[in-house]
């Protein structure tokens, strides 16, 4: 007797929707969208659902989907978008050199050198209205273009 009540109690479609549930959250934890948010409480609804209510297959799946097509509207409208790029990109070594301060390394040619900033020699283009500074000479990062390439002054 204890066997079918064991079999009858892990019968019961609560645990379905629980594994339901729990794989769709295991499958949000590695990518971090929020998109399977959704899903995982929908199911978790559905699970609740059937603990109070006898709702047969079909309208328990009918049930699951509208509940993540509703919630996953709703919820994307409420919660904040996350933007592509909060603060510095820190393994963009040129995006942190604006303000910073070096030394030309070689003559600029046709407003464009090499300059010695934070430790590495980077290509170089005069602000314009800028003289060529001198070889050795102190120079400011002005700005950061495309590619690693900076504007500078001299200082």
């Amino acid at each position: 007797m204890l066997d079918q009540l064991d079999s009858l109690y892990l019968a019961h479609p609560f645990w379905l929707w629980l594994a339901v549930a729990a794989i769709f959250l295991a499958a949000e934890v590695p990518t971090a969208s929020g998109y399977l948010l959704w899903p995982a409480a929908s199911a978790g609804a559905v699970a609740v659902l059937t603990l109070w209510l006898a709702i047969a297959w079909p309208y328990q799946l009918i049930t699951f989907a509208a509940l993540t097509i509703v919630s996953t509207i709703v919820g994307r409208r409420l919660m904040p978008r996350r933007t592509a790029h909060e603060g510095p990109d820190i393994s963009n070594r040129s995006s942190g050199l604006a303000g910073r301060f070096g030394k030309a390394v070689a003559p600029f040619s046709a407003g464009q050198g090499r300059v010695f900033v934070d430790g590495a020699e980077w290509m170089a283009e005069l602000e314009p209205g800028q003289t060529a500074p001198e070889p050795g000479a102190r120079v400011e990062v002005v700005a950061v273009h495309g590619g690693g390439r900076l504007v500078v002054r001299g200082a």
